[in-house]
C-alpha cells in the first residue's frame, strides 16, 4: 500500500494563483500588485476573524468585504460594476503553470480540494481551469461554517476520501495552513515558491517543495 493513499490541496494560492486578479485591478489603479496583495491580506485575515468571533459569512462575502476595504485603505475609486468585474475574477483564477501535469502525474489515487472558497467558487473556478475530470472531490469550509486552520475543516478531508488524516497528504503554499493541517494529523507538503520563512508555530512540513511536480509519489 502507498504511503500516501491521497492528496488534499488547498486551492487559493496552491493550485489557482490568486494573484491573476491583478490584469482586472488595472481598470482602477496603476498598481494593481499592490491592491492584490492588500486585498488578499485583508481577505485572509477575515477568516481568521470571523471564525473567532463565531461570525461566519461565506468566501464570497468575504471576497467582497475585503476588496471593499482595500480599495478604501489604498485611496482608490471603483464604480459598484468595477467592483463587481474585480469580484468575478475569482471565478476563472489562472492555474500555476505545472498543475495539471502534477494533477495527473498522480493519478490512481483520490485527489481532493479542501478550500475556505465558497461551493459557488469553487465550482467555478474549478470547471474554468478543466481541472474537474482530475478531481475526485471538492470540499468547501461551507460544510462546517467556519475557516481554516479550524480542526472542523481539516476534518473534511478524511470524511470526504474515508482514508485517515495520516494516511492523505495536504498540500498548500500557505504556511499558517500547512501548520494547520500538520496540528490537525495529516502528512504535509508546503508548497513554497517564493522561498518564504516557515511560521514559528512549533510545526513542520513533512516535505517543502517549490512546485507541484515535485510532490513524492511514494
Amino acid at each position: 500500500m502507498p504511503r500516501h493513499r491521497g492528496y488534499v490541496f488547498d486551492a487559493y494560492g496552491t493550485l489557482f494563483d490568486v494573484h491573476s486578479v491583478i490584469e482586472a485591478g488595472r481598470q482602477i489603479t496603476s498598481d494593481p500588485a499592490t491592491l492584490s496583495m492588500v486585498w488578499r491580506g485583508k481577505q485572509l485575515e477575515y477568516t481568521w476573524l470571523r471564525s473567532l468571533m463565531g461570525r461566519y459569512e461565506d468566501f464570497w462575502s468575504v471576497t467582497e468585504a475585503a476588496l471593499r476595504h482595500a480599495i478604501r485603505r489604498l485611496g482608490l475609486t471603483a464604480t459598484e460594476p468595477q467592483i463587481a468585474q474585480l469580484l468575478d475574477a475569482y471565478l476563472t483564477l489562472a492555474c500555476f503553470p505545472e498543475v495539471k501535469d502534477a494533477l495527473k502525474r498522480l493519478e490512481g489515487r483520490p485527489l481532493a480540494i479542501l478550500s475556505n472558497g465558497s461551493p459557488r467558487m469553487l465550482a467555478a473556478a474549478v470547471a474554468s481551469s478543466g481541472l474537474g475530470p482530475l478531481l475526485q472531490h471538492v470540499i468547501s469550509v461551507d460544510a462546517v461554517k467556519t475557516y481554516k486552520p479550524s480542526p472542523e475543516v481539516y476534518a473534511l478531508g478524511p470524511t470526504a476520501l474515508g482514508i485517515p488524516a495520516k494516511d492523505l497528504l495536504f498540500v498548500s503554499s500557505n504556511a499558517w495552513d500547512v501548520a494547520g493541517a500538520k496540528s490537525f494529523g495529516y502528512r504535509v507538503a508546503w508548497c513554497n515558491r517564493t522561498n518564504a520563512a516557515a511560521e514559528e508555530l512549533g510545526l513542520r512540513p513533512d516535505y517543502e517543495i517549490t512546485r507541484l511536480d515535485q510532490l513524492p509519489l511514494e
